[in-house]
């Protein structure tokens, strides 16, 4: 059958401008994931539309080719970039969850990468390959046992997302209640002066951090959806894609804090990985009064939110954090490194569910596994 004729693509939903409503941005969007990071609420003005059940996927590269999309189901109804497409069932014959993971498959997205037209690096599908897309489709109830099947993974995935997200909470929260509120071990018998204990200092962060080797970067254009190192960069997604490139290795044998030079994001990375685009610093501590995992918790709480759109590595470098005394670094890190040690672990979890969601969605399509 035609895919025009079971699915909608980009469906009319009513939506009154001036009124507030989800909003979904692309950079709350991780690949490989079911549900967007981040849920905004902004005014209606333009954008696609979408209410539960929909799914949604990336219509320009690279985030199409890295498998950007999300199926609604946190909101009633909502809005998100132009960049966005919106697809949803016809009828009742096609199980909205099921058409989800439909989408993922690499006839799909083949098809629609095939279709992009438009300048290099800022292609976009073509809408009018879905009237010509022909498509196979399971019995209903096929289609819900495998959409439950693939589901069980999502589930996992999330469960340890929200982990991750905890444990991240919880050392941020011990770093304001000792740096901050300065409410850290023994202060009750030392003095504040001039707001700093008695024996801390206040130095700027590009006096405490070394000087790292340049490494070969991967392009943008280069980045692949799977591969055996990953592409660490400055976008929101903590593995950005992969590369074969051996030459691109960062591998310190300490974590390293990347941050981005114009979206001020940060990630602690503590496994090999390759530096992505232009705009990717690369951040290790260069002197024992500051920790690694402290100095990345420091970081965290520098704004630099003033500044706009910039290069924002300097303004980093020239601001001033709190330098602990070396007993108090060496406790605050012995508490937070196996935060950090745990987050990983459950990262690398993830991970592996996601490759066997992967291998598993093409063989309950193509019949090799009986449901």
């Amino acid at each position: 059958m035609k895919f025009i004729d079971k699915i909608k693509v980009n469906p009319t939903i009513s939506f009154t401008k001036g009124k507030i409503y989800p909003f979904i941005e692309m950079a709350n969007v991780d690949f490989n994931a079911r549900s967007p990071k981040q849920i905004n609420l902004k005014v209606y003005s333009s954008g696609v539309k979408f209410e539960k059940g929909d799914t949604v996927i990336a219509r320009i590269e690279p985030c199409l080719q890295n498998g950007k999309g999300f199926y609604v189901n946190e909101v009633p109804c909502g809005f998100g970039s132009t960049e966005f497409l919106v697809f949803r069932p016809k009828d009742e014959s096609i199980d909205s969850k099921f058409l989800y993971y439909y989408l993922q498959t690499d006839y799909i997205r083949k098809s629609m990468i095939a279709s992009m037209t438009g300048a290099t690096g800022r292609q976009r599908v073509n809408d009018n390959i879905f009237e010509s897309l022909e498509i196979e489709m399971p019995t209903f109830s096929i289609q819900k046992r495998i959409a439950n099947i693939l589901s069980t993974y999502d589930d996992l995935i999330e469960n340890n997302q929200k982990q991750i997200k905890l444990l991240d909470e919880a050392a941020m929260r011990l770093y304001k209640e000792w740096f901050v509120n300065m409410r850290f071990p023994g202060n009750e018998n030392i003095s504040i002066i001039d707001g700093i204990p008695e024996g801390w200092e206040s130095k700027e962060v590009g006096s405490l951090i070394a000087k790292i080797p340049r490494t070969k970067q991967v392009k943008t254009s280069e980045y692949k959806k799977s591969g055996t190192i990953p592409i660490i960069d400055q976008s929101r997604d903590f593995i950005s894609g992969y590369t074969e490139d051996k030459e691109t290795i960062v591998d310190l044998g300490i974590p390293v804090i990347v941050f981005g030079d114009h979206t001020r994001i940060l990630k602690l990375v503590n496994f090999p990985f390759a530096k992505g685009a232009d705009g990717t610093q690369l951040i290790v501590s260069g002197t024992t009064e500051m920790p690694q995992h402290l100095l990345f918790c420091s970081l965290v709480f520098v704004d630099l939110s003033n500044y706009n759109y910039a290069r924002h590595f300097k303004y980093l470098k020239a601001t001033k954090i709190i330098v602990p005394s070396v007993e108090i670094a060496e406790i605050f890190e012995n508490i937070v490194k196996p935060f950090f040690t745990e987050i990983q672990h459950l990262r690398d979890k993830i991970l592996l569910l996601q490759k066997a969601r992967d291998q598993l969605l093409p063989k309950l399509l193509g019949g090799e596994i009986e449901v």
